[in-house]
């Protein structure tokens, strides 16, 4: 009997359903499926691969290639990939735009990748603003913003705000050992601040599907503040109370649009933080506290699952 037989015996006695056996024939006759999503994700490691090339290639033969060489051949890659995406951009609109072709979006990406390196090495080089070296991150937030609204790409919004938490002197390199009252107090505003943005934008009806980037981002600034209070603070209840409302907070926004990412923060977050208040509160060590993460990990594990699932059929 063939797996053809045997798939078609399944679909009738109903162990089966029957998209599952159209799926399953589809895979033994060989035919062609989509592989969008991981050509695209190698094609931007490929681009983040070529920029750390480019930046230690930079850093390292700066001295032998020269000023003039390092900063020509930047420039020039720069304003190669800004006149490729200009010249083959459509009118700007304020809803959703879709792509010219396959390479639009990769040229963008890269040429704000090398506008960053080119900053950097003026800095390095020249320290034009060695006291206020901070309005490079806000001139750098403030091109990628203008090129996320003129050219529609949600990664380019993403290198934006990263950008512009960094102005504000929000970096993951200082979590969570050197995070104060003050810094997580910032965290928090600046959170607070880009979700209150994208939702307005949303509303005013200026490229509304970005909301969801200025919300994921803030979700998970704000998650690592309320941790790193809670890990820190002699008050970590208090960071525990203000945690648990923000995951009632995502789980709220969540589960009526059917967004699995902000239930996910909420479970993942929720479970670390109530996890390490309940660690400051007993006496666990060694064995128990193994026994402890091997049970709850593997049950929060089975729900991001089951939900996860339940997502994926609803949607």
């Amino acid at each position: 009997m063939t797996i053809l037989n045997r798939l078609e015996q399944w679909k009738e006695r109903g162990t089966i359903s029957p998209a599952q056996h159209a799926l399953l024939v589809g895979r033994v006759q060989e035919e062609p499926f989509s592989l969008f999503l991981e050509l695209n994700i190698l094609l931007y490691v490929g681009i983040l691969a070529f920029i750390l090339g480019l930046g230690w290639t930079v850093s390292t033969w700066s001295e032998q290639l020269g000023e003039v060489v390092v900063l020509v051949v930047l420039t020039t890659l720069f304003a190669a990939c800004l006149g490729y995406c200009f010249s083959r951009a459509p009118a700007w609109s304020p809803a959703e735009t879709p792509s010219p072709n396959l390479a639009f979006d990769y040229v963008l990406y890269l040429g704000c990748l090398v506008w960053s390196v080119e900053l950097g090495y003026l800095e390095h080089r020249y320290e034009l603003l060695s006291s206020q070296s901070d309005l490079y991150l806000l001139a750098t937030a403030g091109v990628f913003f203008f090129l996320t609204y003129r050219f529609d790409n949600r990664f380019v919004l993403s290198l934006a705000l990263t950008s512009l938490a960094a102005w504000c002197g929000l970096s993951l390199s200082r979590w969570p050992g050197q995070q104060t009252e003050e810094y997580r107090l910032y965290a928090i505003l600046y959170s607070l601040l880009i979700a209150t943005a994208g939702v307005t934008l949303q509303r005013r009806g200026l490229k509304p599907h970005f909301c969801t980037t200025y919300l994921n981002v803030a979700a998970n600034v704000l998650f690592w503040a309320l941790l790193s209070g809670i890990f820190q603070s002699q008050d970590y209840w208090v960071w525990c109370l203000a945690l648990l409302a923000a995951c009632g907070l995502s789980l709220a926004w969540g589960l009526p649009r059917r967004q699995f990412s902000f239930v996910a923060y909420a479970v993942l977050y929720g479970y670390i933080g109530l996890s390490a208040s309940l660690f400051r509160l007993s006496s666990m060590r060694g064995t128990e506290l193994l026994i402890f993460f091997f049970l709850t990990g593997t049950v929060v594990l089975v729900l991001l699952l089951f939900l996860a699932r339940r997502f994926g059929r609803e949607a």
